[in-house]
């Protein structure tokens, strides 16, 4: 289980694109922090969720 915003979800093994995928969200609007570090967008296909991770997924808002 990886905790993802405060909710234990079933991710272990997913990279954080399929994460982002599975929860329906476009990767290029959101800012992913893996156990307290940002994920460069680049490296969203080859960072892999371990059991026990905490992740932050941000979502920009515009606005004026």
């Amino acid at each position: 289980m990886v905790k993802i915003n405060g909710e234990m979800l079933d991710m272990a093994g997913k990279t954080v694109t399929e994460m982002l995928a599975a929860m329906e969200v476009n990767g290029q609007r959101v800012a992913v922090e893996l156990n307290e570090d940002i994920v460069p967008k680049a490296s969203y296909g080859e960072t892999v969720l371990k059991e026990g991770d905490t992740v932050e997924v941000v979502r920009f808002v515009g606005g004026g």
